[in-house]
């Protein structure tokens, strides 16, 4: 599934990727958040038959792949979906590659992620992944060619759908940023995920860099969101959760000295802290209330979740 915003060109980059798999997708789901541009016609008349739905407002990468995965496992009784933004187009082998990873670990994983490179084919920072603390070596990873890792990207996640049933969707008031980090860490709190480097992806940035490369305005969400994830989503134990508290410290630091509109990236982190311990994310239906379209799609998904637990 593809969430898509004001990216009409690139959209259809993506969905031509999707098309040329070695592995066919058996359906794709293109979740439109209220763009301006031809993007809904772009997913309506491409010739993947694209299963469209357009929302009322913009609900961010959050809300839109919130939606998109309830809508392929409700509507299309997905055991897996695969997650991807509308900048990002794989490469031919891409779906077949974290199959095949899948079939050979037997229900032993419930993320695989693709190596994601910007267009010159070097690895993208935004999307590098953080190895599995303390995880123990695995034949699979020399044969497969896999690394253990405790979150993924949004930029190509296989994700299983029982594990969503299990632990829910993306918070939709993440709105951006740290949405999939959120969402991959706790899925695999107490399960594995893999990020594949024979599954490779492009990412169509502009430029190549990682989101600390001055953020502006968007800082706030970095700083907001983080806070969140730490008071009431909690992923992590107690020493994990301390190794990422000092990286995202870290970060910040790193950001902040990177930018060259300093002043924006300190009113950003001071509103961020601010609402980030002042407010806490709503319930998915609640947040999408001026999106009904999606709500009513989350809500499907959420008793449906119940009556299987």
């Amino acid at each position: 599934m593809v969430v898509a915003y004001n990216r009409r060109d690139l959209l259809r980059e993506s969905l031509d990727g999707l098309c040329a798999q070695s592995y066919p997708v058996a359906e794709i789901v293109v979740v439109d958040n209220a763009s301006t541009d031809d993007s809904a016609a772009v997913a309506r008349t491409h010739p993947a038959g694209v299963d469209l739905v357009r929302l009322e407002t913009n609900t961010g990468g959050a809300g839109g792949f919130a939606v998109g995965i309830a809508r392929a496992i409700v509507e299309h009784e997905a055991d897996v979906v695969w997650l991807m933004d509308d900048d990002t187009v794989p490469t031919p082998t891409a779906l077949v590659e974290l199959l095949n990873i899948r079939a050979a670990l037997a229900d032993r994983a419930r993320i695989f992620a693709s190596r994601v490179v910007w267009t010159d084919g070097s690895d993208h920072p935004m999307n590098r992944p953080r190895r599995r603390w303390g995880a123990p070596a695995s034949p699979y990873e020399d044969e497969w060619d896999i690394v253990p890792v405790r979150s993924a990207s949004f930029v190509s996640m296989l994700v299983e759908a029982d594990a969503v049933r299990a632990c829910g969707l993306p918070v939709v008031d993440y709105f951006i940023w740290n949405d999939d980090f959120e969402f991959s860490s706790r899925l695999l709190r107490n399960d594995v995920g893999y990020y594949c480097n024979r599954s490779v992806v492009i990412h169509k940035t502009k430029a190549l860099g990682s989101t600390d490369a001055d953020p502006g305005e968007r800082f706030y969400f970095e700083v907001r969101n983080k806070i969140w994830l730490n008071r009431f989503s909690r992923p992590f134990g107690v020493l994990e959760g301390s190794l990422y508290l000092l990286s995202t410290v870290r970060r910040w630091v790193r950001t902040y000295r990177r930018s060259s509109d300093r002043p924006t990236i300190l009113r950003a982190f001071r509103t961020g802290w601010h609402d980030g311990w002042a407010s806490r994310p709503r319930a998915n239906v609640e947040a999408l209330s001026a999106a009904p379209t999606g709500a009513g799609i989350v809500r499907v998904f959420e008793a449906s979740a119940r009556r299987r637990s």
